[in-house]
């Protein structure tokens, strides 16, 4: 096997173990660490510290230990997430959260810098363009990370459903769940009663011995290529300093393109946090019970992937406004059937309609808002990027931080009006870009580097070859 294929294939195998643990955690933390709202208030520590560290850690980590090494060491925040989880406290998932928080970004810029590298290098040995070698390299990479959503939420229901305390929900209980909950910590018997702690414990270290895997495979299989300093000097070199990059960013929010395009950008943090953290406890836990919750988010993963690739083929012919269109009255159809549903056991299948639809809408808001801010910003594109790394994360840190002190209806209503404020200001930019450039081409692709929230989509880095 060609030595840079071995070593893309090292990687993505590495980010699929890593990320099948904490893809599966994510979507159980506000189920499985319920009381006082811990899970949540965990995961927007975890956004905030990932904020602060994508403005300054990565070239800081890549230029003194190497990608490789970068790599390994950030995937240890993510083990310490997962040890933090077996006794749940604030004096421990905190500061877990804020660790894997700050070695989210470094890890996803290495893997960039290190797939980019392989790349350029082997296209340079075979004569062939590097742009399309670094292009097969990341598709080869995302084929095989994308599919850690479906195995890490398989293994926790697998796991859960083993559970010997499973007991018949009232209609009292479940008159508690969906829009109007009650807000109390024990919402129904089967929530109360959670897995046992011998089922927790094999499931955390089934994760934990994931994520170790993960970085043995990164240490003794991964090659410190050796034009790995080289270039990644040159990366470096090229990476704008941290108070550059922070100037920049504030400053180009002086374009009015793109302040009008915060709400769209944070709208993609609250769908995304709404659903990990109150349709997974309000619905899916409180009626079905904690063990469907992997199953109900390998139905959004499944679709998610599909669509994204999907829709990011389509988009070719039918134009991002109608994309966008058909994410707006998907998940306008959503979030008002929620506020009128009334969750039930019987209604299987309904608790998997949803999820599906907002992995569509979810593949849209992804894949077209990426491609809106690099048609828009292509001669700024990082101070453009980071702006909406920076408003994304916004959105997931106030959605997970508000999730615990009101109820589930009032969650819709202010995500149902930042999805009409959001629409109302993403017309208005393609109303000045119509009048500012009427028969301007659209713009050439370019090779792109989706960097998923430390969970699977959350913070999206773009990796432009030049």
């Amino acid at each position: 096997m060609e030595r840079n294929l071995k070593n893309v294939l090292v990687i993505s195998f590495g980010f699929l173990l890593l990320f099948t643990a904490y893809g599966g955690l994510q979507s159980l933390q506000s189920s499985l660490n319920s009381e006082e709202g811990l899970g949540v208030a965990s995961l927007s520590v975890l956004y905030a510290a990932l904020i602060i560290s994508s403005m300054f850690l990565p070239p800081i980590l890549i230029k003194k230990l190497g990608c490789k090494w970068t790599i390994a060491g950030s995937m240890c925040c993510y083990i310490a997430f997962s040890l933090g989880n077996f006794y749940a406290s604030w004096y421990t998932l905190i500061p877990t959260s804020v660790i894997l928080g700050l070695g989210g970004a470094p890890l996803w810029s290495a893997k960039c810098t290190y797939l980019t590298i392989a790349g350029n290098s082997y296209a340079e040995k075979a004569g062939k363009n590097g742009k399309d070698i670094i292009n097969q390299y990341f598709g080869v990479f995302f084929l095989i990370f994308q599919s850690s959503g479906i195995w890490g939420n398989l293994i926790s229901s697998l796991i859960l459903s083993q559970a010997s305390n499973k007991v018949e929900i009232s209609e009292e209980s479940l008159a508690c769940c969906g829009a109007y909950d009650c807000m109390s910590e024990a919402t129904n018997t089967t929530a109360s009663a959670g897995p046992s702690e011998s089922l927790k414990y094999t499931l955390l270290g089934i994760y934990t011995a994931s994520g170790v895997l993960a970085v043995l495979l990164i240490v003794i299989f991964l090659d410190q290529i050796k034009s790995d300093q080289a270039e990644t000097e040159k990366e470096i070199q090229k990476t704008p300093s941290f108070w550059s990059t922070f100037l920049a960013t504030f400053q180009h929010l002086k374009d009015k393109r793109q302040c009008l395009l915060i709400p769209l950008t944070m709208y993609s943090g609250f769908e995304q946090g709404f659903l990990a953290g109150d349709y997974t406890k309000t619905y899916v836990t409180c009626a079905l019970g904690i063990h469907y919750v992997g199953y109900v988010m390998i139905c959004f993963s499944a679709v998610n992937s599909l669509c994204s690739l999907l829709f990011g083929k389509i988009s070719q012919f039918t134009g991002r406004k109608l994309l966008f269109a058909l994410a707006t009255v998907a998940n306008t159809a959503c979030i008002i059937a929620l506020l009128l549903w009334k969750p039930h056991p019987n209604q299987l299948a309904v608790f998997f309609i949803f999820p599906a639809l907002w992995g569509l809408s979810d593949a849209i808001w992804q894949t077209q808002t990426n491609g809106l801010y690099g048609v828009l910003f292509e001669k700024h594109k990082e101070a453009a990027f980071a702006n909406y790394r920076l408003w994304e994360s916004c959105g997931f840190v106030i959605a997970f931080g508000y999730s615990t002190t009101l109820q589930v209806y009032i969650k819709l209503y202010i995500l149902l009006a930042v999805l009409v404020l959001s629409m109302v200001t993403y017309g208005v930019v393609e109303y000045l870009e119509t009048k500012s450039s009427p028969g301007t081409p659209a713009a050439t692709k370019k090779g792109k580097c989706r960097t998923l929230h430390p969970g699977n989509k959350d913070v999206t880095q773009q990796h432009h070859s030049n």
